[in-house]
């Protein structure tokens, strides 16, 4: 399978209104980060993305994304959900409902806040059809197991997302031990790196950096960056198995 970076931006995305910094300012394209989220894409062709950031459309422009089979959310803030309505498009062009998937929290906020996309398929396709599913344990979907991942973040617990030998954490402030075991054999990792300094919701470099040892996938990459990060400048920080995301990466997977 295939492993298309879709954004590796924290909230604000990079470059932040306003912000005459030097990763805002920066000409490397590598510093300029749309709000996080991957599609992983199968042999078969088919699409699981992670995440409907509110940059989707221009993400899936930029990528040629052109399918979407199911949705995994990891949470219901803003910059992970929003771009739910984006999912209009890729209903209408393969004519089916898409399945969604998230804890119980999750699932009760977008039945509360995008009701009218949860329907089952008519003539009409002018808004999303979307199906919402509870998960909690590993299951099926494009012929592959989904292992949900329970996360702290803040005062919250949500889902990473592991298949195959590849996890998705994002939005991290703590990892219980009954995860971390849940985390071993990985080859591929994207972990949540917001900045330099402490934040209540997130782990910064010094904790990704400690975690990423923790889980042991031969190769990480840290994502969900605020402008604080500069591209350059971190990466000559890392050890040789851990990289800076970047917007449109994208890794070839067993």
């Amino acid at each position: 399978m295939q492993l298309i970076v879709l954004g590796v931006g924290s909230s604000a995305g990079t470059p932040v209104i306003g912000c005459d910094c030097t990763t805002c300012t920066s000409p490397n394209p590598r510093n300029k980060r749309s709000r996080s989220s991957v599609a992983i894409e199968m042999d078969t062709g088919e699409v699981i993305l992670i995440d409907t950031s509110p940059d989707l459309r221009t993400q899936a422009l930029r990528e040629n994304l052109r399918r979407v089979d199911a949705v995994l959310y990891t949470h219901v803030h803003a910059d992970h959900l929003n771009g739910i309505d984006d999912l209009r498009a890729f209903c209408q062009i393969g004519r089916k409902q898409i399945p969604v998937y998230g804890n119980q929290a999750t699932i009760d906020n977008i039945r509360a806040r995008f009701d009218y996309a949860l329907r089952d398929p008519g003539p009409e396709w002018d808004i999303p059809v979307l199906r919402a599913h509870v998960v909690e344990s590993p299951f099926e979907i494009c012929g592959e197991t989904v292992t949900p991942i329970p996360i702290e973040h803040g005062h919250s617990t949500i889902l990473g997302w592991r298949i195959r030998n590849f996890a998705y954490l994002t939005d991290v402030s703590g990892i219980p031990a009954s995860s971390l075991d849940l985390l071993q054999g990985l080859e591929l990792l994207m972990l949540d790196c917001l900045r330099y300094t402490p934040h209540h919701g997130h782990i910064n470099v010094k904790q990704s950096i400690e975690y990423a040892g923790l889980i042991g996938a031969r190769i990480t990459y840290l994502i969900h960056m605020t402008h604080e990060l500069e591209y350059e400048s971190l990466k000559k920080q890392l050890p040789a198995n851990i990289h800076v995301g970047y917007d449109g990466l994208r890794i070839r997977l067993a």
